[in-house]
């Protein structure tokens, strides 16, 4: 399906173990990419990992905190002690929390701040440490490297309740395009730096807002429906075509761009 355009290619995958992580693995496997599944929980990295190999793909599993430098650094000298380069990183660890929810009830000016400081490091940070981490072992190992971020269609539109991810993947932006400018100008064309902003689906982090326990929307979930001129929530292998583009030769004039993949919510005036 994808004619092998990431053949060889070894790409490590933050937040492997998640549900958008889970169709990255695969699609990047399927492309004939060597997949490093990154993700806190050894045991769903290594499921996930045994899982493309009985496929005919090729995946290893890499336990680390992307918000622990020492870690990603054991993490990246295991690929490279193995396969001697890193082509790509997706930086897919991310999400939202409880307790950065702001609930209508809620008072503006008693925020929690801790919950918002938590959210803010996991999405930003957990992209920035692994970008220096294995961002740096790439300049030194490839000609041709791409760096793909998780942005959110959080970034564009003021949503309720979801102000620290909001904050998080606005910062996640503004950190694309400076990134991919400073790579540009220091490394010329040998690395490229993007990112894919999603619309909404459904994943562990934000299921509580938008679904019921019965499967059904919440009042929140059917806005967002009437919101989205498709009519329905994105499914993760959506978001895989634009992935694989960006990791491939293909792009390789592309930099410092966010592609939206979101269904028509943000073409939408509600109108």
């Amino acid at each position: 399906m994808n004619n092998k355009k990431l053949a060889g290619k070894v790409i490590v995958v933050t937040g492997g173990t998640g549900v958008l992580g889970f169709a990255f693995n695969k699609t990047l496997a399927d492309a004939g990419a060597i997949v490093g599944i990154l993700g806190r929980n050894s045991e769903v990295a290594t499921q996930r990992a045994s899982e493309i190999n009985s496929a005919g793909g090729q995946a290893f599993a890499l336990v680390a905190d992307v918000l622990n430098e020492g870690q990603l650094t054991s993490a990246k000298e295991q690929v490279l002690k193995t396969y001697g380069r890193i082509d790509g990183l997706v930086n897919a660890a991310g999400g939202n929390m409880p307790d950065a929810i702001v609930q209508p009830e809620q008072d503006v000016f008693d925020l929690n701040m801790q919950g918002l400081r938590d959210v803010l490091q996991l999405n930003l940070f957990g992209t920035l440490l692994p970008t220096q981490v294995f961002g740096k072992a790439m300049a030194e190992t490839v000609s041709s490297g791409s760096i793909v971020n998780i942005s959110s269609v959080a970034a564009h539109r003021g949503l309720t309740r979801v102000l620290g991810y909001s904050m998080a993947k606005s910062a996640i932006e503004g950190y694309t395009r400076w990134f991919a400018v400073e790579l540009g100008r220091r490394y010329g064309d040998s690395i490229r730096m993007n990112a894919v902003v999603p619309g909404f689906f459904l994943t562990e982090q934000n299921r509580s807002l938008l679904a019921n326990e019965d499967g059904s929307n919440t009042q929140r979930g059917e806005t967002i429906i009437a919101q989205t001129p498709f009519q329905r929530y994105g499914k993760p292998d959506e978001l895989t075509g634009a992935l694989v583009w960006l990791m491939s030769n293909e792009s390789t004039f592309v930099n410092g761009t966010s592609i939206v993949i979101d269904g028509g919510f943000l073409a939408y005036s509600g109108v």
